[in-house]
């Protein structure tokens, strides 16, 4: 074997040593490392099972306060002011006076008025005592038939005339009652327009004085659309309906503290805005309630329904579309898309696409796919759910602590 044979199989089989030296070494390298050869462990995420709720549909509109009773102060009489009785927004009741106009030149057409009443029974009376006596006279042929006639005339005019005067004085004893102006409901009264010495005229045209509103009681109006309307105000309107809870809250109040009843509809719809005039009443015992104000109202549905409630946290968004992934029994999760309802405390109504008792991921939604295994664990507790604040009650077992909106 020559020596140039020699050397190129010595160089052949140190190759195929190295080649062999390299691929134990990464073998090595592959086992210290840990290189996983079987399939990806299950993800961890937080599951909750989906609760049922019997629970009342609110539907939440804005809307101004009104006063059930508002009177504008007009005078009656004419004349100078004399005198004002209140203090601007001071709080009245029914009958407290509030102004006096003059009272001295209707006192004097009183006083007249008075006068000639006198005057018209004295006329009277003389006249009927005079028709007597003609009436016997004419029994006896004694006094013509004419004269008589003129006698009885006179008598019924005289009787005419005295109507005429006692209507006379009660028209100037009620232009004398008009010079005092008094409350004609109990409220708050606004300010005076006019101080004392001003000349006031009357008459319908005139300027208001001043305005009373009540305040024992107050209106809340607001806009109902068409389809609110038939869905939750029409059947309750039915004999045999059931009342529909109202709710109101102040601009400054959290949530709905106040509670009211449905007070009027209006009889026809707003073709052009497509909305309906609704009225509720509410108490104003603490006197929070100020014509004007704004207002947030509450109504509910007449009858309550189950309905299925998850946390907001499980819901994704895909474009357009909700939905949910839902956990099977072997612990795999599923896109299910779920049509929302309203929103409550934190929770929201699910009217399609989900039923009680499935599971749902709430915790870890962005780290798993649908078809991924995962590794459910339970959810936090219901400590972390807002209770509802309608006394809605669960229809699902309360022994478990993962259920979706438990109170």
């Amino acid at each position: 074997m020559s020596l140039t044979h020699q050397r190129t199989t010595l160089a052949a089989v140190a190759l195929v040593l190295a080649a062999a030296g390299i691929a134990a070494l990464y073998g090595h390298m592959g086992e210290a490392h840990g290189t996983p050869s079987g399939p990806a462990p299950a993800t961890e995420v937080d599951v909750a099972t989906v609760a049922s709720r019997t629970m009342t549909d609110w539907h939440e509109y804005s809307g101004r306060l009104e006063a059930v009773e508002q009177v504008e102060i007009r005078p009656l009489v004419s004349g100078t002011l004399t005198a004002v009785h209140f203090a601007d927004g001071a709080t009245v009741q029914k009958g407290d006076p509030l102004f006096t106009i003059d009272p001295r030149p209707y006192q004097a057409a009183v006083d007249r008025a008075t006068a000639q009443l006198a005057a018209a029974k004295a006329r009277a009376a003389y006249t009927a005592s005079d028709l007597a006596r003609g009436k016997r006279l004419l029994a006896g042929d004694a006094i013509a038939k004419r004269d008589f006639e003129e006698k009885r005339n006179a008598a019924n005019e005289a009787a005419a005339n005295l109507q005429a005067a006692q209507a006379m004085l009660e028209a100037a004893a009620l232009d004398l009652e008009h010079t005092r102006i008094v409350a004609p409901i109990g409220g708050r009264v606004s300010r005076a327009a006019l101080t004392v010495g001003n000349v006031v005229a009357a008459g319908p045209a005139a300027p208001p004085l001043t305005s009373v509103v009540s305040t024992s009681r107050m209106y809340a109006s607001f806009e109902m659309d068409e389809q609110s309307f038939l869905k939750v105000v029409n059947p309750a309107r039915q004999p045999g309906g059931a009342a529909m809870p109202v709710l109101l809250g102040l601009g400054n109040e959290t949530g709905y503290p106040r509670t009211g009843r449905l007070a009027s509809i209006d009889n026809r719809l707003d073709t052009s805005s497509g909305t309906i005039r609704v009225r509720a009443i509410f108490d104003n015992t603490d006197g929070a309630l100020v014509p004007g104000l704004y207002a947030r109202i509450r109504l509910g549905g007449a009858a309550p329904r189950p309905a299925v409630l998850i946390d907001e946290k499980a819901i994704g968004t895909d474009q357009s579309k909700r939905f949910v992934l839902v956990v099977g029994e072997d612990d795999r999760t599923a896109y299910r898309e779920v049509t929302l309802g309203a929103s409550r405390n934190g929770l929201r109504v699910v009217e399609a696409g989900l039923h009680a008792g499935e599971r749902i991921v709430v915790n870890g939604l962005q780290r798993v796919r649908p078809g991924d295994l995962v590794a459910p664990q339970r959810a936090a507790s219901s400590a972390t759910a807002p209770a509802l604040a309608d006394g809605s009650t669960d229809e699902t077992s309360r022994d478990d602590a993962s259920e979706v909106g438990r109170s």
